[in-house]
């Protein structure tokens, strides 16, 4: 950094806060300047700290420090280390993980329902559209799922307790963190308020953590063992740890990997989590990704079967494919849906996460799973599908998928997205080649955060 960015970055201003943006953020300017502005809220006078700021750069990133006019809407945050005003005052940024936390929760709904509008406008040439709407017939909103108020009614406490799955960082001191934004400095913490029961009453913020880098945690909402991983640092000794080993409970999963490799090796217990959704059981390995609010798994398969069930486009004998399938969530209930008669295609990029998927649907004979990249594999297994659950990574599917998923000549397609930006982009494509956009559900599956969860039904040209 130089020194007339460092210069800035120490910088305070006094700003009048825009609307908000994909990321998390608002907009505000500064002398023609834009700056992206988190843990504000639209209308606000605050005043913020730059936190990125070169001479050269297109745009500034801040942090509010101060609030000047208050959004009627903001609320106290309910985790100290993710307030940026408390914070700052102590002298260091806030954790990421919770950039929404000041925000009443409505209103968090109502901003995300921007973004994804403004998306869909920007980058898909969609506006307002009628058909994205709730069962209910409410147009525009972004559903509450699994929502309910604290024990003792404090409507601020609502929106906690969901993550099933969270992911620390270390201090250089050993004890459990996590990272500022978009940052290499890592926070002590002491609570993860959006975290279920079963990963706080771990209490690895007692535990000294030298010797590992990262540490990540799943405990499934169905009551299940958690099970613990442990990053070591290179060089690491076995002793060591087995030191923080004998600082776990006893009824816990513990197991090391290393991220580069893939490789999990058990310390205690097993490599693996077991999972609960839509009737099935779900052996879920290591990393391999599993949804993390405690109710996702249900609404998700709720809402994709849904459209494609009432659309007429999975019945008894269909043939489907569940595109970046994971452990099979998706695949386990179009299976039930085609029955016997059917066929289920499979196709998960993750060797591990594929094998998992294996184990799980073991005994429905209708399910071919297939380990590889989607494209190749859709080169290799032409056929005529009658449905297609499209649920790719945040970057999002891309131009060369979703050709060649036109060019399969499905009846319909269920897009499953969390990321509204690369879901746009995509459905871009898709309307460039005749495709409409015939159904659109979005879920507040993070709240807290500025992410959340789209369910689309996409049908081509009549």
């Amino acid at each position: 950094m130089n020194p007339e960015t460092q210069t800035r970055t120490h910088a305070e201003l006094v700003v009048e806060v825009g609307p908000i943006a994909h990321g998390g953020h608002c907009v505000a300017r500064h002398e023609g300047r834009v700056v992206f502005v988190r843990h504000a809220i639209p209308g606000e006078k605050v005043r913020i700290r730059l936190t990125d700021a070169g001479e050269d750069s297109k745009f500034w990133r801040a942090d509010v420090v101060e609030v000047l006019e208050a959004s009627p809407d903001r609320v106290p945050h309910f985790w100290h280390v993710a307030d940026s005003l408390r914070a700052w005052s102590h002298g260091h940024p806030p954790v990421g993980g919770a950039e929404l936390g000041h925000v009443l929760l409505e209103r968090q709904r109502s901003l995300k329902a921007e973004v994804l509008a403004e998306q869909l406008k920007r980058l898909a040439g969609v506006e307002h559209p009628a058909v994205w709407a709730d069962p209910a017939g409410r147009e525009n909103i972004v559903e509450a799922v699994g929502e309910a108020a604290a024990a003792d009614g404090t409507p601020g406490a609502a929106g906690l307790g969901w993550r099933t799955r969270a992911s620390f960082a270390v201090t250089p001191a050993g004890k459990l963190g996590m990272h500022a934004h978009r940052s290499d400095q890592v926070i002590a913490i002491r609570e993860m308020p959006l975290a279920v029961a079963g990963i706080n009453e771990l209490k690895l913020w007692d535990a000294d953590l030298q010797g590992v880098e990262r540490v990540e945690v799943a405990a499934p909402a169905n009551g299940s063992r958690p099970l613990v991983l442990l990053a070591p640092s290179a060089g690491t000794r076995a002793k060591r740890l087995s030191g923080i080993l004998a600082q776990l409970p006893d009824d816990v999963s513990v197991a090391s990997f290393d991220p580069a490799k893939g490789e999990v090796l058990q310390l205690r217990g097993r490599t693996w989590v077991q999972e609960t959704a839509a009737g099935h059981e779900y052996r879920v390995t290591g990393e391999g990704f599993w949804q993390i609010h405690r109710d996702a798994p249900e609404t998700l398969v709720g809402a994709v079967k849904g459209f494609l069930h009432d659309g007429g486009y999975l019945e008894p004998g269909a043939v489907v494919a569940d595109l970046y399938a994971g452990a099979g969530l998706f695949t386990a209930a179009l299976a039930d849906a085609v029955g016997v008669t059917g066929s289920v295609l499979s196709v998960e990029g993750a060797p591990g996460t594929s094998r998992d998927a294996r184990k799980n649907l073991h005994g429905a004979p209708q399910v071919e799973i297939v380990q590889g990249r989607v494209e190749r594999v859709l080169r290799q297994k032409p056929r005529n599908f009658d449905a297609v659950v499209l649920d790719p990574p945040r970057a999002g599917a891309g131009k060369a998928v979703v050709s060649q998923l036109m060019a399969a000549g499905p009846r319909a397609v269920a897009y499953v997205s969390c990321d509204p930006a690369s879901f746009a982009r995509d459905l871009g494509y898709f309307q460039q080649g005749g495709w409409s956009l015939a159904g659109l559900r979005a879920f507040d599956l993070y709240p807290h955060t500025h992410h959340m969860e789209t369910v689309a039904l996409l049908t081509p040209p009549a």
